[in-house]
């Protein structure tokens, strides 16, 4: 009896949790990541533009060739209420960035506290004792997928004029 219960109830949730994944995270989509570095003592200020997307309200951006100069990769979960700890690393672009990250090969890693909705988003660099870091701002921006506009409408073309009249 037991048994019977137990599939009954799975065939009656089965099309809520199928609906429930095929529906994704309420974040998911394709985003626009705006990131503003200031100047340090060893790297000029910088500001970077790349596309992210969100799937299952996993965040993924990626800024260059994976490994080469000025490589970023930043990823980590957006809880339900908007907020994230994202993980971002990546290689130095250019110059020296300081010994730590010359010992590390010229490779870096950081944490982003961020807050998203479901169009927007603000973050920053967790900057650690202001030692390490230097401070970042991250701006993003959901991309909507609007349909092109409609083409205007055609004038209708001009009546024919009757014949003259003879």
């Amino acid at each position: 009896m037991t048994m019977r219960k137990s599939v009954c109830l799975l065939v009656a949730c089965a099309p809520m949790l199928l609906w429930a994944q095929a529906a994704g995270g309420q974040f998911d989509g394709t985003w626009t990541t705006n990131m503003a570095c200031d100047a340090s003592a060893h790297m000029p200020a910088y500001k970077w533009t790349f596309v992210s997307t969100v799937a299952n309200n996993n965040f993924h951006g990626q800024h260059g060739e994976e490994h080469g100069p000025g490589y970023l990769v930043i990823d980590g979960p957006i809880n339900p209420d908007g907020s994230a700890k994202l993980h971002a690393k990546g290689t130095v672009q250019a110059g020296k960035a300081g010994i730590v990250t010359e010992i590390k090969g010229n490779k870096y890693d950081y944490y982003i506290e961020a807050k998203f909705t479901d169009t927007s988003g603000t973050g920053k660099r967790d900057e650690g004792a202001g030692i390490l870091g230097r401070p970042c701002s991250f701006q993003f921006t959901k991309q909507t997928d609007q349909p092109a506009a409609p083409a205007p409408a055609s004038p209708p073309p001009p009546a024919a004029a009757p014949p003259p009249a003879q």
